[in-house]
């Protein structure tokens, strides 16, 4: 019977049956009691530390509860871990001295100062310490804190109205225009004028910048807007060395016909000048008219006067009497060259080139303009022998003046000033409605007259005015008047235009009792003038005179006048238009003397 499976009864090796072994890791060695001992002494010591900043943290936050946090510092004062009050004293102590010591500003390359009571300046001592804030909880901070220090600023309040006077009140002291570099000469020395740029204060940020800063005790630095120049300094003293004092080093002829005249250095100087030009540079110029006031005068011999052809009345008809033609330096050509002379040493000499000058009215002109004729005419009289004098002397003047077609004449304009140099006297005129004595007076009788030959004549009114009151000698709303300022400036001036073809000449004739203009030309209108009725009647009032020099006077009424001018073809008679001007007359006051 079977007793199990069958092994082969030899094999040549032996197998085992190996047992299953459950390794454990070693048991770890017992510490040392030494080491056992440190560590628990370790803990114990570390524990204490903890324990000792814990009490001196809660200490110092208990001890410093309402002081200023420490390392706060206040426009320089250290006033941290103070007590509020006792740091508020030290403020004041420290930084209110200041406050009444003016505050330094600079602005651009500017220094002025600034009085801070009078800026309206003033510091808030609480406000500034609750900037620095309250004790910090954090550890770390509070540590931090006993080696650094953290600046606060002050708080200030300011007055904005004394605030902007003041700030405004720098501005004179540090807005300036740029200055560019420029040669200026003294007495025919040159000198240089360095380059500045301008500047102009910020008001606004000038304004915000005080109130941060001015209690710091530090200059505040003020923002200024600035404005560049072209110019450089190289370029300055590059155009002094190499144009100006060439340009002055010697006198500079001018060669003319039969005379020369000199430039001296310090004639060159006057007109040399110097403009910004690209790249910094400085650029010379001449000033032509300073060249000639300097040499005309000694060069004036060498040129001829022209005329201008003139209508002359002989025997009561106008003439034509000849122009001549002037001969005058052409200075423009003649200093062209002038720059590159000025830069040589030697042979430093212009010629003056000259050219013909023609009559403004030539006789060709003049016999052209068909004055043939009395086209208009009038006559005055009733004036003061001092009055008669001047009216004389204007007459003179204007005696053979032309007009022609198309031009308007002035009376203001072609006198010139009117005034004792010309060979005017002191005459009667009304000034305010009372007597009154001045140069001139009795020109206003003169302008009536021209105003109405001219109207007669059939002439364009271009602008004339009448009395403030009426004048019985003259027409109502028919009449003008002329006024000078002292320096001979027109105020009041009388004007006609030449509307015609044809030229029209002025003659006029004078005696110790009247004076009479007469316009010639070639007629074109019968000339009619229609006066209107008086209206809006005014009675004078009574008005005390001056004290010294007083001319009693019985006043006259205001009114109101109208003149109307018809004017006819003098060929047809067909009416070509009429013009109607309406004038108010202001009453006369009566005068009355002390």
């Amino acid at each position: 019977m079977p007793q199990g499976p069958a092994w082969p009864e030899s094999h040549s090796e032996q197998t085992d049956v190996l047992p299953v072994v459950t390794m454990r890791p070693p048991e770890p060695a017992p510490e040392p009691p030494a080491r056992r001992r440190n560590l628990r002494r370790a803990g114990i010591i570390g524990g204490s530390v903890l324990g000792v900043f814990a009490v001196l943290y809660g200490i110092d936050l208990l001890v410093s509860q309402g002081d200023v946090p420490r390392g706060v510092t206040v426009a320089g004062v250290d006033v941290g871990g103070t007590e509020r009050s006792a740091a508020e004293q030290r403020l004041r102590r420290e930084i209110e001295p200041r406050l009444t010591q003016p505050v330094q500003v600079n602005a651009g390359d500017v220094q002025a100062t600034l009085a801070p009571a009078n800026a309206g300046l003033a510091l808030d001592w609480p406000s500034t310490l609750d900037q620095a804030g309250s004790q910090p909880l954090n550890p770390f901070t509070r540590i931090a804190s006993f080696f650094a220090s953290r600046e606060v600023g002050v708080v200030t309040h300011g007055d904005s109205g004394k605030l902007g006077a003041a700030i405004a009140a720098l501005r004179p002291q540090i807005d300036r225009d740029p200055i560019e570099g420029n040669i200026r000469f003294e007495n025919g020395t040159p000198l240089p004028v360095e380059p500045k740029q301008g500047q102009k204060l910020d008001t606004e940020g000038a304004a915000k910048a005080v109130l941060a800063d001015w209690a710091s005790g530090k200059p505040v630095e003020l923002p200024v807007a600035v404005t560049p120049v072209r110019t450089s300094p190289e370029a300055v003293h590059t155009a002094l060395e190499q144009i100006a004092k060439p340009a002055v080093s010697a006198p500079v002829l001018i060669r003319g016909e039969g005379k020369d005249a000199t430039l001296e250095p310090k004639h060159i100087g006057a007109a040399l000048f110097f403009d910004p030009a690209d790249g910094g540079a400085l650029a010379p110029r001449i000033d032509q008219g300073k060249v000639v006031e300097a040499a005309g005068p000694q060069l004036k011999s060498t040129e001829k006067e022209g005329k201008d052809a003139e209508i002359v009345f002989t025997g009561g008809k106008p003439t034509v009497e000849p122009s001549e033609d002037g001969k005058a330096i052409n200075w423009e050509p003649s200093l062209a060259p002038m720059l590159e002379v000025l830069k040589r040493s030697d042979a430093r000499e212009l010629k003056a080139q000259y050219a013909v000058k023609p009559a403004k009215v030539t006789t060709d002109q003049a016999n052209q303009l068909g004055i043939k004729e009395v086209i208009g005419e009038f006559t005055t009289g009733g004036f003061a022998p001092d009055s008669g004098t001047n009216i004389h002397v204007v007459a003179q003047k204007v005696d053979g003046a032309i007009v022609k077609p198309g031009e308007t004449f002035s009376l203001n304009g072609f006198t010139g000033p009117r005034g004792t140099a010309q060979g005017y006297v002191e005459a009667g005129v009304i000034e305010n409605g009372a007597p009154a004595r001045e140069v001139g007076g009795g020109i206003s009788q003169f302008a009536t007259t021209l105003y109405n030959a001219s109207y007669f004549a059939g002439m364009k009114d271009a602008g004339h005015k009448e009395h403030s009151y009426y004048i019985s000698r003259y027409p109502a709303a028919r009449e003008a008047t002329v006024f000078q300022s002292p320096s001979g400036a027109s105020v009041i001036d009388l004007k006609f235009t030449n509307d015609g073809p044809t030229g029209v000449a002025i003659q006029t004739v004078w005696s110790p009792s009247s004076i009479t203009v007469k316009l010639w030309g070639t007629k074109r209108y019968n000339v009619e003038s229609v006066p209107g009725a008086r209206s809006n009647p005014s009675e004078p009032q009574t008005k005390p005179g001056p004290a010294e020099n007083c001319h009693a006077s019985n006043g006259a009424p205001g009114f109101t006048a109208t003149d109307t001018r018809v004017l006819r073809d003098v060929a047809t008679g067909r009416e070509v238009r009429r013009d109607t001007r309406t004038v108010k007359y202001n009453p006369q006051p009566k005068i009355t003397c002390p």
